[in-house]
């Protein structure tokens, strides 16, 4: 059973993360997520919020690891996130109420680097060929989105919530205006490709779906509406079917393959931090563990004293 104050308490730091921290609704609803799971774990232990110290979150962390067999297990970022989150929880309680933080000294797993997966220059082409294989509205929209996701590096999400606003010509080249993590607005240029693909949708594709409905997203359903995060995420999935590529292709894929691409092309890190709307190039540094993969089995391969 859960108590009532329990749910006001993450009620209360939900509400104070979206409202007085200004954070995104995905990431609200993850908060949402990961606290629901952690409340669960208190309600199936006979806990409190006021029982849990360290020792409980060792076990919590185990019960999302499923080692007692009543949990489905999480992925470790998952986890590890989740516990992240129940910290953060018990800071704000703590500073609410003027209480001792039980988990001020947690410290969360540690996830270890996973290198990202990035398709191929060659998939990359594939997937695009296979968005161009009608002149219809749907396939001229399929094509552009794929273009311009592969041209910014952009989350799915940045690219579905796109205005016809952000469009912008600047000194003869297209850029689009994009709202990241945090609210935070970065201007991305990008290529003739993809310039012609979005040109093409916008004169012959978008005019046709709206339907005289009125709405300003770029990115429009076959209803006139704007295009959903699921339903770009389905398109890129038919596509890459249709392309007959075997790896598993997501749009943060295509994010990944854009960065790898970039460093391996010689760009600058901190360009490329730029562009991906990294905060710190910290985070941008893991694609360059990609390039270093290739370059040491390059050298090994031909370098008569590699091995």
């Amino acid at each position: 059973m859960v108590s009532e104050s329990q749910s006001s308490a993450i009620v209360d730091y939900l509400s104070y993360a979206a409202i007085e921290k200004g954070l995104s609704k995905n990431t609200i609803d993850a908060y949402r997520r990961d606290l629901t799971k952690f409340k669960n774990f208190l309600a199936n232990n006979d806990l409190l919020i006021q029982d849990v110290n360290s020792k409980v979150i060792d076990d919590f962390l185990g019960w999302l690891r499923g080692a007692d067999g009543s949990n489905s297990r999480g992925s470790e970022s998952s986890n590890s996130r989740t516990i992240v989150t129940v910290r953060n929880l018990y800071k704000f309680i703590s500073t609410n109420n003027h209480t001792v933080n039980p988990l001020k000294d947690y410290s969360p797993p540690k996830i270890p680097k996973r290198l990202p997966k990035a398709l191929k220059i060659a998939e990359i082409m594939a997937l695009i060929g296979a968005s161009k294989f009608g002149d219809d509205v749907i396939s001229i929209r399929n094509s552009a989105l794929i273009e311009v996701l592969y041209a910014t590096g952009a989350r799915v999400s940045e690219i579905v919530d796109l205005d016809i606003s952000n469009v912008s010509e600047i000194a003869n080249t297209t850029t689009l205006k994009l709202s990241g993590k945090g609210g935070k607005e970065r201007v991305v240029p990008i290529g003739v490709y993809a310039r012609n693909s979005l040109e093409q949708y916008l004169t012959l594709s978008r005019p046709a779906l709206l339907h005289k409905k009125g709405s300003t997203s770029l990115f429009l359903n076959s209803r006139g509406d704007s295009l959903s995060r699921q339903s770009a995420w389905e398109i890129i999935a038919s596509l890459a079917e249709r392309a007959n590529i075997q790896t598993r292709v997501t749009p943060h894929a295509i994010r990944h393959s854009f960065a790898t691409h970039l460093l391996d092309g010689g760009a600058d890190i901190r360009v490329v931090q730029e562009l991906l709307g990294h905060s710190s190039v910290t985070t941008t540094q893991i694609y360059t563990l990609v390039t270093i993969d290739k370059l040491r089995e390059s050298y090994a391969t031909a370098h008569p004293r590699a091995k």
